[in-house]
């Protein structure tokens, strides 16, 4: 049988490399790098913008010398983090309460952690366009160019501010 890629699947495949893309920074790598249930340390994308994120939030070498320490401690398990309680918790924990309860040993990555993983994740501003997409482009203004709609969306949402 000879292997052939639909023509969805290189749209779709296109679509999440795109959204990779988008979403790549190193604030995300970074709490990513951060969840306790994730264990992406041995991804060297991720590595390299988690420690661009970190660079730049601590620019005195000393103190980004002690969030590293305090990062290898949490991704190597070692010290408090060694707690059986607080290895069982990684997956059974949302991790914003993981950090809470378990990271008081790393001071400066535990409050990183909570300013990161607190941030709630949404639709709804995608939905919103979306929503305006829709009454921008009806079906009694369906001739109107993807770009022009774009336009309109654009305007109609800025209007907003």
């Amino acid at each position: 049988m000879v292997h052939e890629e639909s023509p969805f699947f290189q749209v779709f495949h296109e679509f999440l490399i795109d959204h990779w893309n988008k979403n790549n920074t190193p604030l995300h790598c970074l709490a990513h790098a951060l969840n306790p249930k994730v264990h992406s340390h041995k991804d060297m994308e991720i590595n390299q913008e988690r420690t661009k994120c970190i660079r730049k939030y601590f620019s005195n070498l000393e103190e980004r010398n002690k969030v590293n320490m305090e990062y290898v401690e949490f991704v190597g398990k070692n010290g408090d983090f060694r707690d059986f309680d607080s290895i069982e918790n990684r997956n059974a924990m949302d991790p914003k309460a993981w950090w809470v309860l378990h990271g008081a040993c790393a001071p400066m990555l535990q409050t990183i952690a909570l300013r990161l993983l607190a941030q709630p994740s949404s639709s709804s501003c995608a939905e919103r366009n979306w929503s305006t997409y829709s009454f921008v482009h009806s079906m009694k203004r369906n001739k109107m160019t993807a770009k022009r709609a774009e336009d309109l969306v654009y305007i109609h949402s800025n209007l907003r501010l």
